[in-house]
């Protein structure tokens, strides 16, 4: 039997020495971006659809990486467009080098039709020691952070140019929904600055409360996984944020974990939130749900009260189409997520189906 729930991987080792500071923001404070600045012919102000991925960058097998672009493009053809692509992390592997990002983002995503936004992944953020010198991030925010659109120097003569991000950290805002894109560093379980975490809260508080408030984060919080297990520091992060803030998001995305999961949380105060990781977007190795009596993991923590997995998918890469509708009341959104069958990635198949209501 799989767990049921979020699992706490035992006796492991603090890496936050690993830890890397924070490159300079190129936008101003608090780091906002409208969609429409971006994609003005998307702006309808009733329905809102995107794709998010996380974990895509393949070193030894392309073909996963390329079967999930491949099917998320072929959605295209559909007549409900996608206006995005929202990446949650670990575009390249094993490092954040310029030189990965011509064959595991530029050339892979050279035929996705629509703008892609980014939050860094611990891939991402790391620094090669065998490397020509460089700092973290470097590469991530030439491609996603810039001034206004241009030619990347190392993409291969990709006809994408580079996005206009304010800051590793950053709100994305859209007629239905408000995104918060958090940065959670390079250690196993995240950290947060200080600074960052100041900012986190000023979002919070000042989210609009008439739209969808999105929350994407690298390092999963929740996970059953056999590989990582759940991060405490992100669990502690959010709940301390929720409780000074008197606000929660209507629903948290995530990485890091190569596989789907999507649990659900129900709060004393009646609040249900889904706690979703997509993060089997290509990378080869997928990381499946620890057996509940792997000796290695234990789900005993008040952490994990009230909460359950609901759907998961640890044998197929795949990607989550989102779409977000008005409604008289309030918006519902609609989550779905697609696997891409190793034997034939030419096909893909909806595996889970969610909606959250707001209003």
């Amino acid at each position: 039997m799989k767990y049921t729930t979020p699992v706490i991987k035992k006796d492991q080792p603090d890496d936050s020495f690993k830890f890397r500071p924070l490159p300079q923001a190129i936008g101003q404070y608090p780091y906002h971006l409208n969609l429409s600045n971006v994609a003005p012919d998307c702006a309808d102000p009733d329905k809102l659809i995107f794709h998010m991925v996380g974990d895509t960058g393949s070193v030894r097998k392309p073909e996963s990486q390329q079967g999930v672009i491949d099917e998320m493009v072929a959605q295209f053809d559909e007549d409900e467009r996608p206006s995005f692509l929202y990446h949650l992390g670990d575009l390249v592997y094993h490092y954040g080098e310029a030189g990965q990002f011509a064959d595991q983002f530029f050339k892979p995503y050279e035929n996705y039709p629509a703008p892609i936004f980014a939050i860094a992944g611990n891939h991402d953020s790391d620094v090669n020691p065998d490397s020509k010198p460089y700092q973290s991030l470097d590469a991530f925010t030439q491609v996603f952070c810039d001034t206004e659109p241009r030619t990347i120097a190392f993409s291969g003569n990709s006809r994408r140019k580079s996005m206009v991000q304010p800051n590793i950290y950053w709100t994305l805002h859209t007629p239905l929904a408000t995104i918060i894109g958090l940065h959670s560093n390079v250690p196993k379980y995240g950290i947060i600055t200080p600074e960052q975490r100041a900012w986190f809260l000023n979002e919070l508080r000042t989210a609009d409360a008439t739209k969808m408030l999105i929350v994407c984060v690298h390092h999963a919080p929740f996970t059953a996984d056999t590989n990582h297990g759940s991060s405490l520091y992100m669990i502690d992060f959010l709940e301390s944020a929720y409780q000074e803030t008197a606000v929660k998001p209507d629903i948290v995305f995530s990485g890091h974990v190569h596989n789907y999961q999507r649990f659900v949380k129900q709060y004393p105060d009646g609040k249900t939130v889904p706690y979703i990781v997509a993060g089997g977007g290509g990378f080869d190795e997928l990381h499946s749900i620890a057996d509940s009596d792997d000796t290695r993991f234990t789900a005993h923590s008040a952490l994990f009260n009230h909460m359950r997995l609901e759907s998961y998918c640890d044998t197929k890469h795949g990607f989550l189409k989102i779409t977000i509708a008005k409604t008289n009341g309030g918006f519902n959104l609609t989550g779905k997520y697609y696997a891409v069958s190793n034997e034939n990635i030419t096909q893909a198949t909806l595996i889970d189906s969610f909606i959250v209501i707001k209003g």
